[in-house]
């Protein structure tokens, strides 16, 4: 009886007559139950204090430990426009084997010889350059005759100028002997004018002295003539000189100028080549790029792009693949609040989505059904869910994983902490406080160490 309401039943009724009273208010019946209390406080006291390990839960799914494992889908680099297909969806292909066929669909690709006239127009711009080439060697070879040319054109002026300055010397010289010769003939013809005055030289004397010197003052007139001829042929020596020089700059300039121009044809001609060149090998490779192939051992997963003559831009998914060899990881998601007390390193148990298991959070020992992770990556910066990413590989001193679990299931992770009594997690948890924040003793000791 609750005796929730005011008025009381027992006090008006008397159910001492009845069998069934006497059976269960009997007095033997309150010593067994006090014993069952006392038992069970006791009982209770003791788990009290028996280890709770504290733990943090998370959900996440399976992954695979390294991102060229993980599913992933095959995109074509060009656009073009499905025409064949080699697979089906769960085929098992391997690294290089090819998946489907694509043609092209922009208009200055659509020429099949495109690969070989592209080869025809480099060979014959390769034989520019050499016609230019040759060109260029042939005026260098000009440039060096004339240079030649001009160095002994050159030595030949300076000779003549030279001879005409020696020449200038020997009719100075000659100058000089008829000023003298002038000078002898009019003391001469002076002492002879005077003697015949006298009477001591005869006319004809005379007469033939005033001849003489007429003929010495020919020869100094003749003489200074040649003299300035020779300083005439001087003047015309050095312009000799100054007008080869004239002349072979002009023409050297004109053939350097000549060669010049055909080394910038050349040049243009051998960067046109280059460009041929690359256009030649992206042609080839775009090519090649025609056969979607796969880029590693896998399964195909979906065909998301169907059909034939469907078409397609560059870096559109075509279809996906699922790695054949791959190592299982489990990919789980913790509150902010649990991050600091997750690190590298740590024990994780794990349970699979299908597989059957019994879990005591508190106790890992008597766990049935769960298996061992071990911490080998946490995320620095939030997820979208706004949970922190940790990244958990199979633990080398647990039982293996389960051979049949698949990259995308479901699973449950409990991270274990420090051990503490069970009173204290009941304690902790109506009071709504965190698990105790605490560093593993390996790191313990690695700070030690830096410092």
């Amino acid at each position: 009886m609750l005796n929730i309401s005011k008025n009381s039943v027992h006090k008006n009724v008397d159910l001492s007559g009845y069998r069934s009273t006497e059976r269960v208010f009997h007095q033997r019946h309150f010593k067994h139950f006090n014993r069952f209390l006392k038992v069970f406080s006791i009982v209770a006291l003791i788990v009290l204090f028996l280890p709770w390990t504290q733990n943090v839960t998370g959900k996440g799914f399976l992954t695979t430990l390294t991102p060229d494992q993980r599913p992933q889908t095959i995109q074509s680099p060009i656009p073009g426009r499905i025409e064949k297909w080699y697979v089906r969806e769960g085929d098992y292909v391997e690294a290089g084997d090819t998946i489907l066929f694509i043609s092209e669909i922009k208009n200055e690709y659509f020429d099949p010889d495109l690969v070989a006239r592209t080869g025809e127009q480099i060979k014959a711009k390769s034989s520019a350059v050499m016609s230019y080439e040759g060109k260029v060697n042939a005026l260098r070879n000009q440039i060096s005759a004339l240079s030649n040319e001009r160095k002994l054109k050159l030595e030949q002026a300076r000779n003549k100028l030279l001879q005409s300055k020696l020449k200038v010397q020997s009719d100075s010289i000659d100058l000089e002997a008829a000023k003298t010769n002038i000078k002898i003939a009019q003391r001469q013809y002076d002492r002879t004018s005077q003697l015949q005055e006298e009477g001591l030289k005869a006319v004809t004397d005379v007469e033939e002295k005033r001849l003489k010197l007429q003929e010495t003052q020919a020869k100094l007139i003749s003489q200074e003539n040649k003299l300035l001829t020779a300083k005439n042929e001087v003047i015309n020596a050095q312009v000799e000189i100054n007008r080869v020089q004239a002349e072979y700059v002009d023409k050297i300039s004109k053939a350097e100028s000549d060669m010049y121009t055909a080394q910038s044809s050349q040049f243009d001609s051998e960067a046109q080549v280059t460009k041929l060149e690359n256009e030649f090998t992206n042609y080839e490779m775009r090519n090649s790029l025609y056969y979607i192939r796969a880029p590693q051992n896998g399964y195909i997963n979906k065909a998301i792009q169907g059909g034939i003559g469907e078409t397609f831009k560059e870096g559109d998914a075509l279809v996906g693949i699922m790695p054949s060899d791959y190592d299982m990881a489990v990919e789980t998601f913790v509150e902010p609040l649990d991050l600091p007390l997750i690190h590298l390193g740590e024990k994780v148990r794990i349970q699979f989505d299908g597989w059957p298991v019994i879990i005591f959070s508190g106790w890992p020992n008597v766990s049935y059904g769960t298996y061992g992770g071990e911490v080998v990556a946490v995320e620095t910066f939030i997820s979208d869910n706004g949970k922190y990413r940790v990244l958990l590989a199979p633990d080398p001193e647990d039982h293996p994983w389960p051979k049949d679990i698949r990259v995308g299931s479901g699973a449950d992770t409990i991270a274990l902490l420090e051990d503490v009594p069970i009173w204290y997690e009941l304690w902790r948890q109506l009071n709504g406080f965190p698990p105790n924040y605490y560093q593993p003793e390996g790191t313990k000791m690695a700070k030690t160490e830096k410092k």
